[in-house]
């Protein structure tokens, strides 16, 4: 019995590194050329850090649960908007997406055909994270 007790403190200890880097950890940096909305705030141009947030949105039916994240858009140290991102590993985007793809640990932000919605991109750590944010008014 506690051999099994240790085994779980080991097991808890060595998964505790990967659960903290993954609470609020920056994941690049994104440079928006015109005003968009995000958490119902105007975003003006400039350049953001961006980073996952420590709480996770509720997953979408059928969705896995680490599908969707938030993600917080900081000028300085201070966070200026919150989003959800759709996230999806680097496996799994090789077959759904035709033509560009985001390099690993690269950006890119562009506007959507229609202009209906900014698509930021983000490649980290094997995670691509999709933030789709309409133009501001």
């Amino acid at each position: 019995m506690r051999h099994m007790v240790l085994a779980g403190l080991m097991v808890a200890a060595l998964a505790l590194p990967a659960v903290v880097s993954a609470q609020a950890s920056n994941i690049g940096s994104v440079t928006l050329a015109k005003p968009v909305m995000a958490d119902g705030k105007t975003l003006a141009p400039g350049t953001y850090q961006v980073r996952v947030a420590s709480e996770m949105p509720p997953p979408v039916k059928g969705q896995s649960p680490d599908g969707a994240r938030y993600v917080e858009f900081l000028k300085g140290n201070q966070v200026v908007a919150r989003e959800v991102a759709t996230v999806v590993s680097n496996a799994d985007m090789a077959p759904i997406a035709k033509g560009h793809k985001v390099v690993p640990n690269g950006t890119s932000v562009e506007l959507l055909k229609g202009g209906d919605y900014v698509r930021v991109w983000i490649n980290k750590g094997g995670q691509n994270y999709l933030i789709h944010l309409p133009p501001a008014a």
